[in-house]
């Protein structure tokens, strides 16, 4: 589901040479990552071989959206109208392996957000960029993790 962000214009993503097709599965709100054929290793960001074992046997696989919250933080000054402060940061672990930075939507844990199950969420920002970004699992909402 695609929610729509009350945030200024959004900065634009900064394209690399390889993230063309991240990007378009993210506009369809179904993000996919590179997965090696060798190796089986799943990265994020994506590149031209396989970070683990160096293969060029990559291809485009769709992820689940489910995480972990691994470490966040909390700014409390403004760098960015897009994100006027106080804005979060998480860094969530996929449940296929890469780590993500992203933003936490919706009602922050009630206690520690260190371990918190999280789930991807698309967020359509005023300028129609779409972002993929985490809210807690529905197993967890309400609940201290």
């Amino acid at each position: 589901m695609t929610s729509v962000s009350d945030a200024a214009r959004t900065p634009a993503p900064v394209m690399g040479l390889f993230d063309g097709p991240m990007w378009s599965s993210i506009r369809e709100g179904a993000m996919q990552l590179q997965r090696c054929q060798d190796c089986g290793a799943m990265q994020y960001p994506p590149a031209p071989v396989c970070t683990h074992c160096l293969s060029l046997a990559l291809k485009w696989q769709p992820i689940s959206g489910q995480g972990t919250i691994l470490s966040w933080v909390v700014f409390h000054r403004t760098y960015l109208d897009a994100y006027p402060a106080p804005y979060n940061v998480v860094a969530v672990r996929l449940a296929e392996g890469p780590v993500m930075i992203s933003n936490l939507e919706g009602a922050p844990p009630a206690q520690s957000w260190l371990g918190a199950p999280v789930r991807m969420v698309y967020t359509m920002m005023r300028d129609a960029a779409v972002l993929p970004r985490f809210t807690l699992d529905d197993v967890s909402a309400g609940k201290s993790p």
